[in-house]
């Protein structure tokens, strides 16, 4: 590989290649602008560069792509690759967060110090509403979808190397986890009964569902003879928040044991709903939601989320997520002392790290309980020597 570079006008410096074509085995000669040389000294430094590069297969002709284009790119891309909520999530944070903040620089030109300038800008007044700036969980979220993004432009050969990955972002501080005893949980029940919401908070904290689990499960599903349901499918808020259905989070559906208060009220709201869809012409089926409209069309997660949050308020009962009723289940599990591994399969955790590490704080007394079985049978063991 052999070049030199060559001023043309004053300041312009190119470098100036002799390439020998792959193909015929002749040379060529290729031009390459360094609009960054600041004399003939920096010229030679990028020349040598880019000598390096190309005997390393690892140059990337310069262009005029921006970043703005390319994620439009990648978001077509990846548009069939993740799930509809992940994708419009990846949209939000695109074209709310990143393009307005760095859209028209080049994508050759990126550079690790323009991500961290975004983050800290985005942390102190990134809200769109004026009203302030985003938590560290959001941009955490938002350097993950660039990062992943910028992956793919390394793969496509666009850029050499990740900026992102020499950016280190903001560090998120575990929220405490909100649950809600036994005496609040039945108190809510009963303010939740004859609401719309009633079976979506029963399947929550008797069974730790997810939103989305709930909103997607049908009745065919649903096996009230042998006390038991199928999770196989979930509900989630796509492009635009229209919802879609898909399957489970860990793409594996799971069977959960019904506790005979779940099964009573399922078989009630069963024929409940049955009689309201005959109101209007229509019989229910093993295919209709079992979280349903009046007119039998499936609930959306969206709503279920605020229906709750209202609910709540106004009941003036502990001011919690919909999430935190599976959060509540998940700790009285592991508080009367059923085994880790059983709450990972009911909950529907990918592995058993997750449930230990998600509710920890309920591990104390599973240890403490183990320790008193220890010692009492070692002190029986004990007597016993002592005795003979």
């Amino acid at each position: 590989m052999r070049g030199h570079v060559r001023e043309r006008g004053k300041g312009n410096w190119y470098a100036v290649l002799s390439v020998r074509d792959p193909q015929t085995g002749k040379r060529k000669v290729r031009f390459h602008s360094l609009p960054d040389a600041n004399g003939k000294r920096e010229a030679q430094q990028h020349l040598a560069r880019i000598v390096t590069e190309l005997d390393a297969g690892t140059f990337v002709e310069p262009n005029k792509v921006t970043l703005a284009q390319f994620l439009e790119r990648w978001l077509a891309h990846i548009k069939t690759q993740v799930g509809g909520a992940s994708f419009a999530r990846y949209c939000e944070f695109v074209h709310n967060n990143i393009i307005p903040a760095l859209g028209a620089v080049r994508l050759t030109k990126l550079a690790p110090e323009q991500l961290s300038a975004m983050y800290s800008k985005a942390l102190e007044a990134g809200r769109r509403d004026g009203g302030g700036g985003l938590s560290p969980r959001t941009v955490r979220q938002i350097h993950r979808v660039l990062k992943q993004a910028l992956t793919q432009a390394c793969v496509w050969r666009a850029i050499p190397f990740n900026p992102a990955a020499l950016v280190k972002p903001p560090k998120v501080q575990n929220k405490e986890m909100k649950v809600i005893d036994t005496d609040a949980t039945a108190k809510m029940l009963d303010a939740a009964r004859g609401t719309s919401i009633f079976i979506p908070v029963v399947l929550g904290v008797l069974c730790g569902m997810r939103r989305g689990e709930i909103c997607g499960l049908r009745w065919r599903n649903v096996d009230l003879e042998n006390g038991q349901l199928a999770i196989v499918a979930s509900r989630s808020c796509g492009e635009h928040g229209k919802p879609i259905e898909k399957s489970t989070k860990t793409d594996r559906g799971r069977l959960i044991a019904l506790p005979i208060l779940a099964i009573t009220e399922l078989r009630r709201h069963r024929v409940q709903q049955a009689e309201q869809l005959l109101r209007i012409g229509v019989a229910l089926t093993d295919d209709h939601h079992v979280y349903a409209k009046a007119d039998g069309e499936p609930g959306h997660p969206a709503l279920l989320t605020r229906l709750f949050k209202l609910f709540m308020r106004d009941h003036k009962l502990p001011q919690i997520r919909f999430h935190d009723l599976r959060h509540s289940h998940a700790t009285d599990l592991l508080a009367a002392g059923v085994h880790p591994k059983i709450a990972q399969e009911r909950l529907g955790h990918s592995s058993i790290a997750i449930t230990m590490d998600t509710y920890s704080h309920a591990m104390p007394n599973m240890q403490q309980d183990a320790v008193a079985k220890i010692n009492t049978a070692i002190q029986a063991a004990m007597n016993k020597r002592d005795t003979k």
